[in-house]
């Protein structure tokens, strides 16, 4: 493998890796402080880059589980206001419907992540940041037909999973 630096091979990856948290987190500061995050824990461990086969990969994968961790915090944070706050207008939804949309959403990620690791990356990569499947399969080593393949294994999976829970409960 070739030999990564920091400057090079890592640094120039900071604008996907914010995009990705930014689409996750949609608040800016946050973003900007799990890129920060990011970079740490990539740099903490550069003494096995060498062992990692898809830098880039390894990074947004980093970066989106800080992501999900940080909205999930933030998810506790916002239900915990809500049950001390006032209902807002009535055109607003309603503390109840807000946390059945939040618990709907958190379902849908929690499906995701017990998605194989081929198939939780590439929807990651392709429904979250955007990448086309060129993209992804240059990422990932694979070939642009697999990528599409495990997209929609995944998305499938997802589906029936997420009918499954809304049909019959937990």
């Amino acid at each position: 493998m070739k030999n990564l630096t920091f400057r090079n091979d890592i640094l120039p990856l900071k604008d996907m890796l914010f995009r990705v948290a930014l689409r996750i987190v949609q608040v800016r500061e946050d973003a900007e402080d799990i890129v920060q995050e990011t970079l740490l824990k990539v740099w903490n461990r550069r003494n096995s880059w060498a062992d990692i086969e898809q830098i880039d990969a390894w990074c947004v994968t980093i970066c989106r589980n800080l992501a999900l961790d940080a909205l999930r915090k933030r998810s506790f944070r916002q239900v915990a206001e809500m049950a001390d706050t006032q209902q807002q207008a009535d055109s607003s939804p309603t503390p109840l419907e807000e946390t059945h949309h939040n618990d709907r959403v958190e379902r849908v990620r929690q499906l995701i992540d017990t998605l194989p690791e081929k198939q939780r990356t590439c929807l990651q990569l392709r429904d979250v940041e955007g990448k086309s499947y060129k993209d992804i399969a240059d990422i990932l080593g694979i070939t642009q037909e697999q990528v599409k393949v495990n997209i929609f294994r995944g998305r499938q999976a997802v589906r029936n999973k997420y009918q499954k829970i809304d049909e019959y409960g937990l």
